[in-house]
């Protein structure tokens, strides 16, 4: 995807409409090719030159917005970074070899100190008081680039908190995958109005820029997510799509008032990450009568979404299809693939596979077998090639040798009528291996014992699948945008 030439070709065609709502302002696809094109012009008089590096480190808001296609379409390589990175930030910046950083002044941070740490630095630009000026002051006409699909657009950085960061590097090619995976199952067009609380610093926020660009859409951004101004937008913005992860589609349902709402402009909800149980999904389904809730999956080595159903063929508990132009394959221990119906490990093959870890090859290595990625994720599939999940790879339970799959349990949990929320870990007892552990929320004002837990899931469960520890918190632990810290349960 070049950027400048889609977004040209888009408001061309979609001139006055609203590209962007934020709060109560709006950019039209007009505006924003225009200051798209300025801030470009701005980067470039800076000395950002084509595969230089460009880091953002902000909430969502317009400005990250122009600042990811400004930088884009001057061939500059860009490095979007997660708010919740402390001591890491300098070593990712410096990892990337970054040169300039746009952000605003956090309290708490000594970016002369950052500076010092990440000598690539040449320019910190703090949006809130040096923008404006610098879009103003700078030639509205698009810069002409060349540029090829393989040059390099992205390093998105996938490690938590600790470690040597791990660079994950998209080319061009990759930014369009999610407009074309989203157009061929979900049907998505200049129609749509999008909602979006997914952090830009994650691929899945990313994509709701993507798919503006492409198909014309309106995009509702939120700063940040807050699932009672989430529900707000959808009904004062007329919201018909949006993707959010596990943790957002919890907190949603969590809200006092979810029974009572309907949400008739809804035409698809997609979550995706780790899969939700069948009946969450379908208890929010219930909300939108007009419209379908489903699972999606892909990761950041894979510029998802890399898998979804068709609108017209959800299957429950299931992720959905691999497009026609993505290899999918359940292997087993030797690289081999499995028939229909038997767990192994999900990998993808195709150019939708990221181009490696940046400065990393012995990782990139590690993760490719024969041209395949492999996930990490363990799954199956049916006779017509939809993917069922069967948790991660490293994360399968072995009780008395028998391999337990964490969600398979935690589906089975959530359909308890008292629990919000739940995660399923394994943990060592002793001589006698690993035993299932269930940390368990309850739904407020519910009282529950570990008996309760246990006499559920015997009902639907083996027994050496029924949990054997079962714990009670307000609150699960979670780390980046919302995944289960599963080492902390532990």
């Amino acid at each position: 995807m070049r950027v400048a030439d889609v977004l040209a070709k888009t408001a061309g065609k979609f001139g006055e409409k609203p590209a962007i709502v934020y709060r109560e302002n709006v950019i039209t696809f007009a505006r924003l090719q225009e200051m798209t094109a300025r801030l470009g012009n701005a980067f470039a008089g800076l000395g950002i030159e084509k595969g230089d590096r460009v880091a953002i480190w902000l909430p969502n808001c317009p400005e990250y917005v122009l600042a990811y296609l400004g930088a884009l379409s001057i061939g500059a390589v860009v490095v979007p970074l997660d708010l919740g990175l402390k001591d890491e930030l300098a070593n990712c910046l410096t990892h990337a070899e970054a040169k300039l950083l746009l952000t605003n002044r956090f309290d708490g941070v000594d970016f002369g100190k950052l500076s010092d740490r990440a000598p690539s630095l040449r320019h910190i630009v703090f949006c809130e008081e040096m923008l404006p000026g610098l879009i103003r002051n700078a030639s509205d006409r698009p810069r002409q680039v060349i540029q090829a699909e393989s040059d390099p657009a992205i390093i998105f950085y996938t490690t938590g908190t600790t470690g040597r960061p791990k660079g994950v590097l998209w080319n061009l090619r990759h930014l369009d995958n999610a407009p074309r995976t989203m157009k061929h199952f979900l049907r998505l067009d200049e129609n749509d109005v999008k909602l979006c609380a997914v952090p830009f610093s994650h691929s899945g926020g990313l994509v709701y820029i993507q798919n503006c660009i492409t198909f014309g859409i309106t995009m509702v951004l939120m700063r940040r997510f807050a699932p009672a101004d989430f529900v707000d937008n959808i009904q004062r913005c007329q919201v018909t799509c949006f993707h959010i992860v596990p943790a957002m589609f919890q907190a949603i349902l969590s809200l006092k008032r979810i029974e009572t709402l309907t949400l008739p402009s809804i035409r698809w909800v997609a979550v995706f990450g780790a899969p939700s149980a069948p009946e969450l999904i379908e208890r929010f389904g219930r909300l939108c009568p007009r419209g379908k809730a489903l699972n999606g999956y892909g990761l950041t080595e894979t510029s998802p979404p890399t898998t979804l159903p068709p609108l017209d063929g959800i299957r429950r508990g299931s992720v959905g299809q691999a497009p026609p132009w993505v290899e999918m394959a359940i292997l087993d221990g030797e690289g081999r693939p499995l028939p229909a119906g038997e767990v192994g490990e999900v990998a993808f093959r195709g150019w939708i596979v990221a181009d490696g870890y940046y400065k990393a090859p012995e990782l990139t290595r590690a993760a490719l077998k024969d041209g395949w990625f492999c996930t990490g994720d363990l799954g199956r599939t049916d006779g017509d090639g939809y993917l069922f999940l069967a948790g991660r790879k490293k994360g399968v339970i072995i009780v008395g040798g028998l391999n337990v799959h964490a969600d398979e349990v935690e589906f089975v949990l959530h359909e308890h009528p008292g629990v919000k929320d739940a995660a399923v870990v394994g943990v060592r007892q002793g001589l006698r291996g690993e035993q299932v552990k269930a940390v368990i929320v309850p739904k407020d004002g519910v009282t529950l014992t570990a008996g309760d837990i246990i006499a559920h899931c015997r009902r639907r469960l083996a027994p050496f699948k029924v949990p054997k520890i079962v714990d009670f918190v307000a609150e699960l632990p979670r780390v980046g945008i919302g995944k289960v810290a599963k080492e902390q349960l532990r």
